[in-house]
C-alpha cells in the first residue's frame, strides 16, 4: 500500500464554554487516508465528525495531536507557504449550499475564487476557459455562469460548490455532511458525481455523514465516531459485516430498509454510553485485523465477542 496522504495522530478539539466548562468535541484519534481513496466518517449529530474535518482544514486550531499532509506537518502555526499548500491540497464542500455561497457573486466568481487568490491563471480567457470546463464537469453549462445563487436548486448549488472546490485539483476533498440538507431524489445524485470525479482527478475524499447506506455505498473505509472518539475503523466489510463495538451495531440497527416486512419486524439495538459500563478515556485502539480497529479495554474483550 502507498504512503498515507494524510496522517492523523492524538487529534483533540476543545472548545471553552466558560471559566469552568470545557467541551472536548474531539478527544484524541488517530486514523489515515491514503491517495485516491474515500474514508467515510460516521455518528450522529454532535459525536465530533464535522469538528474533526474543520480542524484538519484548519478553520480551527486545534488543541493538540499532529496532522501530516502529503508529507508535510500542517499541525501547528502555518507559514504563509504552507497555507498556501494547504488551501489549494485541501478543499472543503460545505453542508449548506446556499449559506457557503456569496449570494452577491455570479457563479463565475464563486467558482474561480481559489484560481483567483492563489493566482492560478495567466489571464481572464484562461480563467473563463477552466471554470467553464469545471461546471460541465459538475453536470452545469456555460449558460450557468453570470447567474447568481438564489436562481438554482439545492442539488445545482451543491454542484456549484463541488466546482469551485475541485477548480485549485486538491488532493483531499472534505465533504462535510455535503448530502444532508438535499432531497433524497438528488443525493444519489450529487454522490454518483463525487464518485466519477474521484475517478477521473484521482484525489481522495472524506466524507462526513450520519447516513450510513450512503457512506457504503461511496466509501473504501469507514470511521465510527462517538463522542469524539473513534470508536471502530475498517473496511466497508468489516464495518457493515463484522461490526463489533456496540455502538457501531446500534447505527446499523437504526438503517431504514426498503422492504415494509423487513422494516416492521427490525429490532434496533439501543446503546446508552452511560450505562454501557465502557469506558472511553481508559480504552486503546485493538487490532482486530490488518484492516479492523475497536476502542475497547482489556476486560471489553469478551463482552464484544473477541479473544482475550
Amino acid at each position: 500500500m502507498s504512503e498515507p496522504l494524510l496522517k492523523v495522530r492524538n487529534l483533540k478539539q476543545y472548545f471553552r464554554i466558560n471559566r469552568k466548562q470545557t467541551t472536548k468535541a474531539v478527544n484524541g484519534i488517530d486514523f489515515e487516508i491514503f491517495p485516491g481513496e474515500t474514508y467515510g466518517l460516521v455518528g450522529e449529530s454532535g459525536s465530533g465528525k464535522s469538528t474533526t474535518g474543520r480542524a484538519l482544514i484548519r478553520l480551527y486550531e486545534p488543541t493538540d495531536g499532529q496532522i501530516e499532509f502529503d508529507g508535510q506537518d500542517i499541525s501547528g502555526k502555518l507559514s504563509k507557504e504552507k497555507e498556501r499548500f494547504l488551501r489549494t491540497n485541501m478543499q472543503m464542500i460545505f453542508q449548506d449550499p446556499m449559506a457557503s455561497l456569496n449570494p452577491r457573486q455570479r457563479v463565475i466568481d464563486i467558482v474561480a475564487a481559489g484560481l483567483d487568490n492563489f493566482n492560478m491563471v495567466k489571464d481572464e480567457q484562461e480563467r473563463e476557459e477552466k471554470v467553464l470546463w469545471m461546471l460541465e464537469k459538475v453536470g452545469l453549462n456555460a449558460e450557468h455562469a453570470n447567474r447568481y445563487p438564489h436562481q438554482f436548486s439545492g442539488g445545482q448549488r451543491q454542484r456549484i460548490g463541488i466546482a469551485r472546490a475541485l477548480i485549485v485539483n486538491p488532493k483531499l476533498l472534505i465533504a462535510d455532511e455535503a448530502i444532508s440538507a438535499l432531497d433524497v431524489s438528488i443525493q444519489a445524485q450529487v454522490v454518483t458525481l463525487l464518485k466519477e470525479l474521484q475517478k477521473e482527478m484521482g484525489n481522495a475524499i472524506l466524507f462526513i455523514a450520519h447516513d450510513l447506506a450512503m457512506v457504503r455505498y461511496i466509501s473504501d473505509r469507514i470511521g465510527v465516531i462517538h463522542l469524539g472518539y473513534l470508536v471502530e475503523t475498517g473496511t466497508v466489510d468489516d464495518i457493515f459485516n463484522h461490526p463489533i463495538h456496540p455502538y457501531t451495531k446500534s447505527l446499523l440497527s437504526s438503517i431504514p430498509q426498503p422492504n415494509p416486512l423487513v422494516e416492521r419486524n427490525k429490532i434496533s439495538l439501543p446503546y446508552d454510553y452511560k450505562t454501557s459500563g465502557l469506558d472511553y478515556e481508559a480504552s486503546q485502539q485493538v487490532e482486530v485485523s490488518k484492516t479492523h480497529k475497536v476502542l475497547c479495554r482489556k476486560e471489553d474483550l469478551e463482552s464484544f465477542g473477541l479473544k482475550v
